[in-house]
């Protein structure tokens, strides 16, 4: 039976899976840092900032890209857009392991995070276009989880990779991935169900214009600021939660890493399970987006006002619990669609999805520089070593951030599952 004899579910999967995959290796690229910061400081002597400005050059370069990269999704296609930005990732990816110092290490970076820029729009769009719309929250949720697959293989396996081949090493074989995950899209993808009824992509000239729209539409930005505030405690986590074990509760790469794993081991049950009953049971977006922010507000306060105190065991339950109440990050994408035109899917998605990433980008160099401010002068093997109070520090932002972040959801709209764009339209007339 060939693709195209398929069932349409079958075929439908099949079309969304190769986008899902390289979202899945771009989301192992975005937590790398972590691992190899150490290395890092080692082989470069790179401070704290610098390790945050590094990871954080992802961010900029995929949050630079990211409604560019909607608009080219909308007017050429999945398959060519997503192709080609697996293209770069990868190649990126080799680059920071030849890297001989920092400015190739950089270069290489920002490569992997505007390569990676386009992997979640696309699968998505392949979502909205290959399935029924009354599944798009629960798809959301499941190419999130996705990326919580590669999050989780960048944290213990990662490590076990760089114990066996160097942190190089490590680079190159994961960049050899990304680009046979790039000719996999390349060769399965096809952008409509059916393309010789499907009509041509729309004119790109068409598509700026819809971007403006998005763009102009009042509600579009709470959805924005919401994820703005909220991704930037996540990915901060992310970045400084290993190298917070390692100094404050002595534990190596490795064990460090494997606690590390909880708030994404927690995210592949709410993630997925946050969309199903949003799109099946609640028939809301707004309410449990609010409880459940809210609810990873509270536990980051409590991890802030903890820091150093807890048993590794509360530790892990802490982080646990973070990534279950945590799983409310996947309804972002929905409402952000449902507030707009239901034609530019891409693009909306892209512009609320920014806000997230701009998030990381903006803070993950300071919340560096706060570590190097309190750094009291300790290094182990070339790396710095922070003191719990440098981490307080770090982590008391990061909590206030997660509080702004629930507050600013009181401001969006509920959408109740179904694109309420003519609705809002309408009463904004």
């Amino acid at each position: 039976m060939s693709r195209r004899d398929a069932p349409p579910a079958l075929r439908a999967w099949a079309m969304w899976a190769p986008p899902a995959l390289l979202f899945l290796v771009a989301f192992f690229h975005r937590g790398a840092p972590s691992i190899i910061a150490k290395d890092l400081m080692q082989e470069f002597g790179a401070t704290g900032a610098v390790v945050g400005l590094l990871s954080a050059t992802y961010f900029y370069a995929y949050a630079g890209l990211m409604i560019p990269g909607g608009l080219l999704i909308d007017g050429f296609g999945v398959r060519r857009v997503v192709a080609a930005g697996g293209l770069v990732m990868g190649l990126g990816a080799l680059a920071m392991g030849v890297a001989g110092g920092e400015r190739l290490l950089f270069v290489g970076r920002f490569g992997v995070g505007l390569g990676a820029s386009v992997t979640f729009i696309g699968a998505l769009k392949v979502a909205a276009t290959w399935f029924p719309p009354s599944r798009f929250g629960f798809l959301s949720a499941v190419t999130a989880t996705v990326g919580v697959l590669g999050a989780l293989a960048s944290t213990a396996p990662l490590a076990l990779l760089v114990a066996l081949v160097g942190w190089r090493g490590a680079l190159w074989v994961v960049g050899g991935v990304t680009l046979a995950a790039a000719l996999l899209c390349w060769a399965l993808v096809r952008d409509r169900p059916d393309p010789a009824s499907g009509g041509t992509a729309p004119a790109f000239r068409e598509v700026l214009a819809g971007m403006l729209a998005v763009l102009a539409n009042r509600h579009t930005w709470p959805p924005f600021l919401a994820f703005f505030f909220l991704y930037a405690a996540a990915g901060n986590l992310f970045l400084w939660v290993v190298p917070y074990l390692r100094d404050v509760y002595g534990l190596s790469a490795a064990d460090a890493a494997l606690v590390a794993t909880a708030p994404s081991v927690a995210l592949l049950l709410s993630g997925p399970l946050t969309g199903f009953l949003s799109d099946r049971v609640w028939k809301r977006r707004k309410l449990p987006y609010t409880l459940l922010a809210s609810g990873y507000g509270a536990l980051w306060v409590v991890m802030a006002t903890t820091l150093g105190a807890l048993p590794l065991g509360a530790v892990y339950a802490l982080f646990f619990g973070m990534g279950l109440v945590g799983g409310g990050f996947v309804l972002t994408w929905p409402i952000g669609r449902e507030v707009n035109p239901p034609h530019l899917a891409g693009i909306a998605v892209a512009v609320v999805n920014l806000g997230g990433f701009l998030g990381a980008a903006l803070t993950q160099g300071p919340i560096g520089a706060v570590l190097d401010a309190r750094w009291a002068g300790a290094v182990a093997s070339g790396a710095r070593v922070y003191p719990v109070g440098a981490y307080r520090a770090a982590f008391a932002i990061c909590a206030a951030f997660t509080l702004a972040s629930a507050l600013l959801s009181l401001l969006l709209r509920e959408t109740r599952g179904r694109n309420i764009y003519r609705e809002l339209h309408a009463h904004d007339a």
